[in-house]
Order: structure tokens, then C-alpha cells, then sequence
């Protein structure tokens, strides 16, 4: 007869290490990309690490209730109720598209008690735009 081998299979224990942030006094960067269907904000370290971020998926809306102001309001309130945990204090601001959520993730940013130091609209704006369609000749 054949000799049946016992094999003993090894468990890896993999530890996950608790990632400390450290930022320099509280300092960092959020960025809000503002379109017309939804909303999306990404904080991030002095460096550009992704800290913690927020969308309107992970806050529970769904449909064409994620291109309200209203949305807009809910994800930079919980995006910054995050930081604030993580220890940012103070923010460089970056606000990116033409969506409604824009304004309304301004108006929540001042009231939140996060300190702004700098705050750019970094929507892309086309200078000339792509080259028109040949002219049709009939």
C-alpha cells in the first residue's frame, strides 16, 4: 500500500499595525471633487498621503439624491468629523468641478471649526477647447 504523507499546514498569523499619523501641528490637505451626478472629499497629509475620505456612496445616497447640496453637506461633514479624529486642525483647501456640491462643502467647511489656510478652485478650464469637426461639404 501507499504511504499517506501527513502535511501540518502552517497558520500565518499577519499582524496589522495600527497606522499612526502624524501631522506637523494639525496641518493638511482636502480635496473635493465636485461633478454633476456626485460628490467626493479625500484628506490628506502635508506630504499627500491619503488620510481618510468620504463620497456620497459611502454616506448612504443613492441615485439622483447624490448630486444635491444636501449630499454635498452630509460627506464633508463626515469626511471632516474623521480628520478631526486623526488630528488635522487646520486644511489647504482644494475645490475641483463644476457640480452643485461645490458651495455647499465651502459653506459646511467654515462652520466645521477646522482652520482654512488656503482655499483654490482647481476646476480645469479649456483655453481653446478641442478642435472642431471638418466643415461638411454636400
Amino acid at each position: 500500500m501507499a504511504e499517506i504523507k501527513q502535511t501540518t499546514k502552517q497558520s500565518i498569523n499577519k499582524v496589522k499595525k495600527a497606522s499612526t499619523i502624524h501631522f506637523k501641528s494639525g496641518q493638511g490637505k482636502m480635496y473635493v471633487k465636485s461633478t454633476f451626478n456626485t460628490t467626493y472629499v479625500t484628506f490628506t497629509d502635508a506630504n499627500g498621503n491619503t488620510i481618510c475620505w468620504s463620497s456620497a456612496g459611502t454616506c448612504g445616497f443613492k441615485g439622483a439624491k447624490r448630486s444635491t447640496p444636501f449630499a454635498a453637506t452630509t460627506i464633508i461633514e463626515e469626511g471632516v468629523r474623521k480628520a478631526k479624529t486623526l488630528g488635522m486642525t487646520s486644511v489647504d483647501a482644494y475645490l475641483k468641478g463644476p457640480g452643485p456640491g461645490k458651495d455647499a462643502a465651502l459653506r459646511v467647511l467654515k462652520t466645521s471649526g477646522v482652520e482654512i489656510n488656503m482655499l483654490a478652485d482647481t476646476t480645469p478650464i479649456p483655453h481653446n477647447g478641442c478642435r472642431p469637426r471638418k466643415h461638411r461639404r454636400v
